[in-house]
């Protein structure tokens, strides 16, 4: 009987060993997650004869240059103060047009490369402008048009800049309502959006010469979004959700703005991107967001290369970023929810697929976590979307659980695909709970309307009903359980911890909404248009006064009694410093300093972008987590 038992006891034994060596899992160093990509932002010139990309040079990114003759590679630029943005461009003479946001004295900077001499040229310098590329010229190659508010701050205008005497040329002037322009394959604009902050119009014009008159009203629950001419007399494409729930490709004639005809539709999600070739003015390919990507052809010739492409990397989600303007090389970006993402180029005439780089070769897919769709019904019935991330392990239950709301009041939804926030707190052994509340985007104009005038009431409550969800199922430990936000991701985790305080152990918030009135008030003047549509989806600071006072966490500093931890830029255009700072002295003097740690940066936008900030901010993440969210808790 000793000998049987002693050789259960052994037996037991080896089955705990086991069973805690499975359940642990290598922590990964913060620097591998949140890291300056190794390679990124690839892109191909429109000769085919180069690719450029975006690589690390003194923490900053900066542009190298592979030659696809010899195979050479450059390093282009060596700015050791800024980034380059990842919106760069070839223009059609082999000249790369690139800029670098000057956060300090607010300047965004604009330069050409050449690349025969890899010389820089400063074409433009401006203070407190912002400039967005909109179309190059086949035909006049040094010719780029730009929008930007140089005349007027709160609007945006049409210029035509020579990138190689930096002449400034105004194309459209804007009268202060236009909000979006729609350049046709030749540079010219025909489609103008305008809004009134609430109602949106289309307006078409034939030709330059010719007035814009509006073709297409509608409010903004409804939208129509054109992308291109078909080439067939005056028909363009848009992307359409009028008199539909989900939005669809649709034709419409630019000259009644009529529909005639639907190209195709989902019944599950609207359509979110497409594929358009300038070469054969067609819609190649329509993508959407259910669970997971999906795809649908409308070119059998684009289908074959994606076919292609599915054998040669397989359980990759594949998406071609870029081609040269023969069409003949593509630039083809693959990622899944545990990798980053991959570079390859596909030469269609060899058919030939060349790995280019990875964007992150430090992390390993078998040590990371598998994002799942999940589901649940919201207390009034309706039904709720998002991905749940466990830690690897065999343990699936009673897991602490942090909550991450997604940005954007009524903005973009989480999706399915790599996350580098979300991967890092599944590696520290938390579940990881995003959520898509109604007025998401994506699952159709019912749901994203169902979300008006609910923020700090229904939209909350999809949150709450989501944990509860999650302690009723067994997934999470009710005990421990964090709420973990950016922008209105920050507002959702800070009322959360205001109005459901026994729910949550802590809070992160990385530049967070703390007043809605400021918000509306200090909004930056371009962001005008938007200011009455907030009123019509959130609420008008003077009819809707008390209902903002009521949800605005910066008049509930009494009810928040948990941990908090808070990071922001100094120069986030939509921050009120001086009310945050008041904020956080406010939480500090009634929870005390330790319990409130706020971590203001000087040289930062909304996102953090030097890395030593970032692994800072990350660190004391780690930190906070693990100091709230421990088993004596």
């Amino acid at each position: 009987m000793l000998k049987h038992f002693r050789t259960l006891l052994f037996i037991q034994v080896i089955i705990t060993l086991c069973a805690c060596n499975y359940n642990r899992t290598r922590q990964i160093p913060i620097v591998d997650f949140f890291k300056t990509a190794e390679k990124s932002t690839f892109k191909i010139s429109p000769d085919g004869k180069y690719i450029s990309y975006l690589k690390p040079y003194k923490d900053k990114q900066n542009i190298f240059i592979r030659s696809l003759t010899d195979g050479s590679e450059r390093m282009a630029t060596s700015f050791t103060d800024y980034s380059i943005r990842g919106d760069y461009f070839w223009t059609f003479n082999n000249k790369i047009v690139f800029s670098q946001d000057n956060i300090a004295l607010d300047e965004q900077r604009l330069f050409t490369l050449d690349i025969n001499d890899l010389k820089v040229h400063d074409i433009l310098s401006l203070e407190k402008v912002r400039i967005t590329l909109l179309n190059r010229d086949r035909v006049n190659p040094d010719i780029i048009t730009i929008r930007m508010n140089k005349r007027d701050p709160a609007n945006f205008d049409v210029y035509r800049l020579n990138i190689k005497t930096a002449e400034l040329v105004p194309y459209l002037i804007n009268p202060g309502n236009i909000t979006d322009w729609y350049p046709d394959i030749d540079g010219k604009i025909r489609l103008v959006a305008s809004s009134d902050g609430v109602n949106k119009t289309i307006l078409y014009r034939p030709n330059d010469n010719a007035p814009f008159k509006p073709i297409i009203q509608n409010n903004f629950k409804t939208s129509v979004v054109p992308i291109a001419f078909t080439g067939k007399k005056s028909y363009f494409y848009a992307l359409s959700n009028v008199n539909r729930d989900k939005t669809a490709l649709v034709e419409i004639n630019a000259e009644d703005g009529k529909e005639s005809k639907v190209i195709f539709a989902c019944k599950n999600a609207d359509i979110k991107d497409y594929d358009y070739s300038k070469n054969k003015r067609q819609i190649e390919l329509l993508a959407w967001q259910a669970a997971k990507p999906q795809k649908h052809f409308l070119s059998a010739e684009v289908k074959n290369i994606y076919d292609k492409l599915a054998a040669d990397l397989k359980g990759n989600e594949i998406n071609i970023t870029d081609r040269d303007s023969a069409e003949n090389k593509f630039i083809v970006y693959t990622y899944t929810d545990r990798d980053p993402g991959s570079y390859y180029l596909y030469e269609t005439k060899e058919d030939k697929l060349t790995k280019l780089g990875d964007i992150n070769s430090s992390l390993k897919p078998d040590e990371l976590c598998e994002m799942k769709p999940v589901s649940f019904k919201a207390s009034d019935g309706m039904i709720i979307n998002g991905y749940l991330t466990l830690p690897l392990g065999s343990k699936k239950t009673n897991l602490p659980l942090i909550v991450m709301p997604h940005d954007g009041i009524f903005g973009q939804s989480f999706w399915w695909g790599y996350n580098q926030e979300v991967q890092f707190l599944a590696n520290r052994g938390y579940a990881v709970f995003q959520i898509n509340y109604r007025g998401s985007t994506g699952y159709g104009k019912d749901f994203f309307s169902a979300g008006f005038k609910e923020v700090g009431g229904k939209v909350q409550q999809d949150i709450t009903d989501g944990v509860h969800w999650l302690i009723a199922n067994k997934t999470a430990n009710p005990k421990k359980i964090a709420i973990f936000g950016a922008g209105f991701g920050g507002f959702s985790a800070l009322y959360g911890v205001s109005f459901q305080p026994q729910l949550y152990n802590c809070a992160i918030v990385q530049h967070g909404l703390i007043n809605f009135f400021t918000y509306i008030k200090d909004a930056p003047p371009f962001y005008k248009p938007k200011v009455k549509m907030m009123y019509e989806m959130v609420g008008d600071p003077e009819t809707d006064a008390a209902h903002l006072r009521a949800i605005s966490p910066v008049f509930h500093t009494d009810k928040i009694r948990v941990p908090l931890l808070i990071f922001q830029g100094a120069k986030d255009d939509r921050a009120n410093i001086s009310e945050l700072n008041q904020f956080v002295r406010e939480l500090q003097r009634q929870n005390g300093s330790e319990n409130v740690k706020y971590f203001l940066k000087p040289n930062e936008r909304t996102f953090f972008r030097s890395e030593n900030n970032k692994m800072q901010m990350y660190t004391e993440i780690e930190k906070f987590l693990e100091h709230n969210m421990r088993d004596n808790q």
